[in-house]
């Protein structure tokens, strides 16, 4: 999952979105750093992590990717599920436009950034600012995404080719998306992700 999923589903499990959206720059057991919520929060992230990665569905969603781009399928994967999040929110939050669920998000997050990590302090000056939450509904802007990484990581470069294939089987990676989202909603809202402790 990527920021705008990990967002929703902390919103649905009533858990902090902030440890959920910063949990990728906290390594290893949080305990002692942050407040009980926020520790919380990341562990839901990381749980919510390690059932994505092992779903029958995502691990089936990895064959429409060419062999030379399967290493990458997981990362490429989580902007996938962002792109069709983004671009259905209004069918699956009626109630709620993303416009304002962004807004609500960026009012709670940004007055804890004093004490994360400064890497997610410096994403935080362009997550909101060029709302990338919003502008992943297109296609092309997963791309730019994608080939930002990378360029910034040599040894993510393969991540630039996978936007091909996600473009070839776009229906295929919609369909599973629709299979695949609403289970995760369900265990978010059931808190299922947060009733078990997951090891740093």
């Amino acid at each position: 999952m990527n920021f705008l999923a990990h967002l929703h589903l902390a919103h649905l499990a009533e858990s902090s979105l902030l440890g959920n959206i910063m949990a990728d720059f906290v390594r290893g057991d949080p305990t002692e750093l942050f407040s009980a919520d926020i520790v919380s929060g990341i562990r839901m992230h990381r749980r919510i992590d390690v059932e994505t990665d092992k779903h029958p569905l995502v691990v089936g969603a990895k064959r429409f990717f060419r062999p030379a781009y399967r290493r990458v399928a997981p990362i490429t994967l989580d902007l996938i599920w962002d792109h069709f999040l983004s671009l259905h929110w209004s069918k699956i939050e009626p109630e709620l436009p993303l416009t304002e669920f962004v807004r609500q998000a960026r009012q709670q997050i940004e007055p804890q950034l004093s004490v994360t990590p400064e890497r997610f302090q410096s994403l935080n000056e362009h997550l909101w600012p060029q709302n990338w939450l919003i502008r992943y509904a297109e296609p092309e802007y997963i791309g730019a995404s994608l080939r930002g990484m990378a360029r910034r990581r040599p040894k993510l470069s393969d991540l630039a080719g996978s936007y091909d294939d996600f473009s070839a089987e776009y229906a295929q990676f919609e369909q599973i998306f629709w299979q695949f989202y609403p289970q995760m909603m369900q265990k978010a809202i059931k808190k299922q992700f947060i009733s078990e402790h997951i090891k740093p």
